[in-house]
């Protein structure tokens, strides 16, 4: 018997009908949105458009998604995220920890239809709310890092050194990853290209 997967859930995990049903929920909410979002714009959609478009209720749209940017800003990667950083090896030093980090993020975008959608992507950077809004997630994701990385390396989170390291290092990603539409291969490789010259000491 093999275990049943769908895509924004751990390999061999196995999704019961209840979790399938919340899946195809926020996909037929997504779909509706992305639709209505092409055809009038962004700024003219509503909640409730997008709520009659997925022939589902308003109470039931605000179930799933907090708002109308985070029906586009939001993913379902969180708990592989978690699992994945969980599982990387001990003993690695800050920028080895970094490309790890970087390689298994990668790998989950590139993974999940949703987070690899390049008209996704294209709406974010069209969109002053949204850029806003992917701007919120991205300081959080920051802050996350912080906590993280000093967890792993055994300093302490307001060690200014690590501050100046993660701040430099997300500054450096998000910057690279804006400048495209989609996670491909090119941006990952820039990512990593970067990382190498701050290790080097961002040598001319």
């Amino acid at each position: 018997m093999t275990n049943a997967t769908t895509p924004g859930t751990s390999p061999g995990r196995r999704v019961g009908l209840r979790e399938k049903h919340k899946m195809r929920t926020r996909t037929a909410i997504r779909e509706a949105a992305m639709r209505l979002f092409e055809q009038q714009g962004y700024a003219s959609t509503t909640v409730e458009q997008i709520a009659k478009e997925a022939d589902v209720s308003h109470t039931t749209f605000f179930r799933y998604f907090a708002s109308k940017e985070q029906v586009v800003i939001h993913d379902d990667l969180a708990d592989e995220r978690e699992a994945a950083i969980a599982a990387l090896p001990r003993g690695l030093n800050h920028f080895d920890l970094l490309r790890a980090v970087l390689r298994e993020l990668y790998r989950l975008a590139l993974e999940d239809p949703w987070t690899a959608n390049p008209e996704r992507m294209k709406l974010i950077h069209a969109e002053p709310a949204l850029r806003t809004a992917y701007q919120i997630e991205s300081d959080r994701a920051i802050s996350e890092a912080v906590e993280f990385f000093a967890d792993y390396l055994g300093v302490e989170p307001d060690n200014p050194r690590l501050r100046v390291f993660i701040a430099a290092a997300g500054g450096v990603m998000f910057h690279i990853a804006n400048s495209a539409y989609e996670p491909g291969d090119d941006v990952y490789r820039l990512v990593l290209e970067a990382v190498d010259l701050l290790e080097q000491g961002l040598p001319l």
